[in-house]
């Protein structure tokens, strides 16, 4: 089956990132055409022996695109297209019509309560996306929580197919060699308590919570993995609360990197990978409110991370004994203080403690994702797919 990816861009994120391991996984011919900014995940595509087209799109409104985008979807002759993120799905469904391609899935990486792919609801964006989603066959829902999101915005129950997000959970098993290598790398002692949390830093993602309430803990590092525009504030904010030398801001992590690393990280190979940072820490802290998934949450699962998390669809749509070493917490800088404090003196000085990977790791296999994702092809092509219940299995 040949498959064209069309998504808005291609700069490390989540839902870029899952693209690209899907596509190590998917037993199909595929192309991928990002709108523009094909940055780090692009090359990473290209590295796993993909094929990437950059649009070189102006904007939101640059329609001239649009005719580009329709000629290379004919000239590809695809048997089906699959549009990812807000932009990508407006423009992609349109000329996968215009191309003559009627199977046309799209995924729904980043529908929160009360933003889309970090922007405030609106009823425009609602209106124009319900006019877009009609045009396509299938939409594909990260999560059962994002799934009763679009079914309460007015998209129909038989339109709607969770495939979750997935990951490559071997990779993450811990790695004593790899946290001395990456803790001597970052500057972190090798006896601290160091509290971590992955993803981009904007607002909306609380992290200046996290924060204040490691300030508050003294001799606690912070290892914070990720790039935004509010990068510059936390530094200020730590210099601020007197925390500046016991946090670390590392800045965007791909993962999995272009070329895989030597377990030693030399500064030659760019440094540690995801799996080495999660090893680097204790204990998982995710201060998001308003999540679609919550894969980096998975992913310190897997890595046998005690995990506290605010929101997590994807461990809400589970059943608790799923995944024991995550709790849910209130989100307030004294209840995190608390929380973290606990978990720190559970740890006695005897070193990294890991947890038994849970059963939730082993359900979001990315392979199983991609078989699921097959399944969904499979009846876009073939025709309308019968009406079903939305489920999460």
């Amino acid at each position: 089956m040949r498959v064209l990816h069309i998504i808005t861009g291609l700069g490390i994120g989540g839902a870029e990132q899952q693209l690209r391991l899907l596509l190590r996984h998917l037993p199909t011919d595929s192309d991928v055409i990002t709108l523009t900014n094909p940055g780090a995940v692009a090359e990473g595509i290209t590295a796993d022996g993909g094929r990437v087209t950059d649009l070189a799109m102006a904007g939101n409104l640059d329609v001239g695109a649009l005719p580009r985008l329709t000629r290379l979807v004919r000239q590809g002759r695809y048997d089906l297209v699959h549009t990812h993120l807000y932009r990508a799905c407006l423009y992609g469904r349109f000329a996968a019509r215009l191309a003559g391609v009627r199977p046309i899935v799209a995924t729904e990486h980043s529908l929160g309560a009360v933003q889309i792919e970090g922007r405030p609801l609106s009823s425009g964006a609602r209106a124009l996306y319900l006019a877009g989603e009609r045009l396509g066959t299938a939409t594909v829902a990260v999560s059962a929580t994002v799934a009763r999101r679009l079914e309460h915005w007015g998209v129909r129950r038989d339109r709607i197919h969770v495939v979750p997000n997935g990951i490559e959970a071997g990779r993450f098993a811990f790695d004593a060699a790899a946290r001395r290598a990456a803790r001597r790398r970052l500057g972190l002692p090798g006896d601290a308590f160091v509290v971590g949390g992955v993803g981009r830093v904007t607002a909306g993602k609380r992290y200046d919570t996290l924060v204040r309430a490691v300030a508050e803990l003294p001799g606690a590092r912070l290892l914070l993995i990720g790039d935004g525009p509010e990068r510059a504030a936390l530094r200020r904010l730590a210099g601020e609360l007197g925390a500046a030398d016991r946090t670390v801001l590392h800045g965007a992590c791909q993962d999995p990197p272009p070329v895989p690393l030597d377990p030693s990280f030399p500064p030659s190979e760019g440094g540690p990978d995801l799996p080495a940072l999660l090893a680097a820490m204790d204990v998982f802290v995710s201060t998001s409110p308003d999540e679609s998934f919550g894969l980096a949450v998975v992913e310190a699962l897997a890595a046998g991370l005690p995990v506290l998390h605010v929101t997590c669809p994807a461990l809400h749509d589970l059943p608790p004994e799923a995944a024991p070493g995550a709790r849910r917490i209130s989100g307030s800088v004294t209840g995190l203080v608390a929380d973290l404090r606990r978990v720190q003196e559970s740890f006695g000085g005897a070193g990294p403690r890991r947890l038994p990977v849970p059963p939730a790791v082993l359900h979001y296999d990315i392979s199983h994702s991609a078989e699921q994702l097959m399944t969904v092809y499979e009846n876009a092509v073939r025709g309308p797919v019968p009406n079903r219940e939305v489920s999460c299995s």
